[in-house]
């Protein structure tokens, strides 16, 4: 399975509560731009799934707009996943040969550090916009492979 990770795009500072912060301007463009860069590179996923948190779910609508696919939302995706959250969440897409998730820091960078056998999550940094992907020889800890991690500036 490839699994990509797009950490959602720029919000705002503040809001009423963190949840509702919403995509800026810039944010939005970024998002776009994510979505084309997708589509440019034949990265069409299967499924998009994204936090329920309102910037994550902006990021993905563009996207999913933008490519044409199906967009769901997980709830274990949401500020705060664990990597063992992650697998068992995406166990449910299995038959699914790509899936896109749609979420945070520094949750990203910890599963993506687990899936691909990294012992000090910190050696990855995930900006906002930016997109990783992995191609899993299984869903346990240790079986990813890195493809590619890509920020939102080099996607032009």
């Amino acid at each position: 399975m490839m699994l990509c990770f797009l950490r959602h795009a720029e919000a705002e500072d503040s809001a009423a509560s963190d949840h509702e912060r919403k995509l800026t301007p810039k944010g939005l463009e970024q998002a776009a731009k994510a979505g084309k860069f997708l589509a440019r590179a034949g990265i069409l996923p299967d499924l998009i799934i994204t936090s329920p948190v309102i910037r994550a779910k902006q990021t993905a609508a563009i996207v999913s707009q933008l490519l044409r696919v199906d967009l769901v939302e997980a709830r274990w995706l949401s500020c705060g996943m664990e990597p063992k959250d992650c697998l068992s969440g995406i166990s449910a897409f299995c038959t699914k040969e790509s899936i896109l998730l749609v979420g945070h820091e520094p949750d990203f960078s910890e599963t993506i550090a687990a899936l691909i056998g990294l012992s000090d999550p910190s050696a990855l940094q995930i900006r906002k916009a930016s997109l990783a992907v992995i191609d899993l020889a299984g869903l346990n800890p240790g079986c990813g492979q890195l493809q590619f991690l890509i920020p939102p500036r080099l996607m032009s």
